[in-house]
């Protein structure tokens, strides 16, 4: 499995597939690869163990993920911030399919998608501190 690369940054951009498993080590934390493998199975898709075990050892050598190996299980967790490898993963989609204009993304979103009464609210209330920032 070949990293994808960032020609602004060096770092290695994680596959769908590795993002489900930082996913899930983000939302649980440190975990076994057992585990990450059963929640694969039931609330994503069907996968083999081995296959999961297999690409959090890859997670590991491209710096994804950190393995404690001082007990019999071997304890899996997230190497990369969550916040950062969004925000990260966000600006490329901005930059690529949006010509870098969140502007467009955020209308793109807003038009696909209904909004809950408290999600209009909240975005109204950012746009607020946005106009109230010098």
């Amino acid at each position: 499995m070949k990293a994808k690369k960032d020609e602004k940054n060096t770092a290695p951009e994680p596959t769908k597939s590795e993002l489900e498993i930082l996913q899930i080590l983000w939302e649980f934390g440190p975990s076994t690869a057992r585990f990450v493998n059963d929640h694969l199975n039931e609330h994503r898709r069907k996968v083999i163990y081995m296959s999961t075990l297999k690409l959090m050892q890859i997670m590991v050598e491209k710096g994804f993920l950190k393995k404690d190996e001082s007990q019999l299980k071997h304890i899996y967790r997230a190497a990369v911030e969550e916040a950062k490898t969004k925000g990260f993963l966000l600006n490329r989609v901005v930059d690529t399919l949006f010509n870098g204009s969140a502007g467009s993304l955020m209308m793109q979103l807003l038009g696909n998608k209904n909004l809950s009464p408290n999600e209009i609210e909240t975005f109204r209330d950012l746009i607020k501190k946005m106009d109230e920032k010098p």
